[in-house]
């Protein structure tokens, strides 16, 4: 059985609309020793594939990282047959808050090998892994924030918290998860050892690592929140807590971010007005990702400089032409790092209009 994908975009679409399901966009991820990650890889895709499940998993020697969406009408034997699976048995699922922002999250499965399920940079047999930080549900990582002897810290990347984070939170400005170890660090916590440090991330991953990691290097009373800003909005509606996590909560699907509450603490980056919807440049030579307010999309055509929009009305030979050879990795992988973005947050941003957004 041929274990990959081989259809365009357009074609995935139009198979996807042609089943006709509704989806539940689904994340969850496991720290195991997986003696043979290629195998189990194919395992799954055969599984999945039955399941007509899409999205995105990597799997390492070191475990899961999944972001997927499932079929509601296949999500009992899905969760069936992967509780099946010995170190996944019971494993938390964290279910998206809102779906309603792309018709389809994901346009096929893609299941991949990788040297780890997070690029974090560190050498595990450097340090206890499995010493972890506490986990925090809701109502606990509400009180603990309000302690004035308490740190708290986005472990996201720029681009994630500018549309969205929790009140009070240190939000470094950085690219990479890898990147932010060190600087976080350095930063923000050197000579704060015997603080509360909270920690919180999209869905809890990294903070498994980070709070590790930072046990390891002297912080005594490291604290994560369990399932991350997911479980925690999810928590906050059924519970009926106080939400403390205002705008939206990026994701790394089709939707590009979920709504956790109405505020919009994020500008266009073209024309400085409120707006927190991410999008990728139209030009198949950048795609880089940035935020755009509708009346700039319909000026600039999903383009995020006019530089690009000339390059799109080109005829697609020379198109072609002028893309050979260029690496635009560094658009893609820097995403919202660019000159041409004149209201990219810390530069121009109008801070009267967020303010007054998060006062309401």
């Amino acid at each position: 059985m041929q274990l990959w994908n081989t259809l365009n975009k357009e074609e995935l679409e139009m198979h996807l609309r042609e089943v006709g399901h509704k989806y539940v966009t689904i994340s969850f991820y496991q720290y195991a020793k997986i003696a043979n990650p290629r195998l189990f890889r194919d395992h799954l895709f055969l599984l999945w594939s039955k399941l007509d499940v899409v999205g995105r998993t990597y799997v390492a020697h070191e475990g899961i990282n999944a972001q997927i969406a499932v079929p509601t009408e296949n999500l009992s034997q899905f969760r069936e047959e992967l509780y099946e699976i010995e170190f996944l048995n019971g494993i938390r699922l964290n279910f998206a808050v809102d779906d309603s922002e792309a018709e389809f999250p994901f346009l096929k499965l893609k299941i991949k090998v990788r040297d780890k399920i997070l690029a974090d940079g560190l050498s595990d047999e450097s340090f206890d892994v499995r010493n972890k930080g506490k986990h925090l549900n809701a109502e606990e990582f509400n009180k603990l924030t309000d302690d004035p002897n308490t740190i708290l810290i986005d472990f996201r990347n720029h681009y994630e918290s500018e549309v969205g984070h929790f009140k009070g939170a240190i939000l470094p400005d950085v690219d990479t998860f890898r990147e932010s170890l060190p600087y976080i660090e350095e930063n923000y916590l050197k000579g704060n050892e015997d603080k509360n440090l909270v920690m919180y991330c999209t869905g809890g991953i990294r903070c498994e690592k980070a709070s590790a990691w930072f046990k390891h290097r002297g912080f005594k009373n490291v604290h994560q929140l369990e399932g991350g800003i997911i479980k925690y909005a999810n928590d906050c509606k059924e519970k009926g807590l106080d939400n403390k996590f205002i705008g939206k909560n990026f994701v790394f699907d089709e939707r590009r971010g979920e709504r956790i509450s109405d505020h919009i603490i994020s500008v266009c980056h073209q024309c400085g007005s409120p707006a927190d919807t991410h999008t990728n440049c139209k030009n198949d030579a950048c795609h880089l990702l940035f935020i755009q307010c509708d009346k700039c999309k319909n000026e600039l055509e999903n383009c995020c400089s006019n530089d690009c929009l000339e390059m799109i009305h080109l005829p697609e030979a020379e198109q072609k032409e002028r893309r050979k050879g260029l690496n635009n990795s560094n658009k893609i992988f820097k995403k919202g790092r660019s000159s041409q973005l004149k209201f990219k947050a810390n530069n121009e941003k109008p801070l009267s209009l967020i303010e007054q957004s998060i006062q309401k």
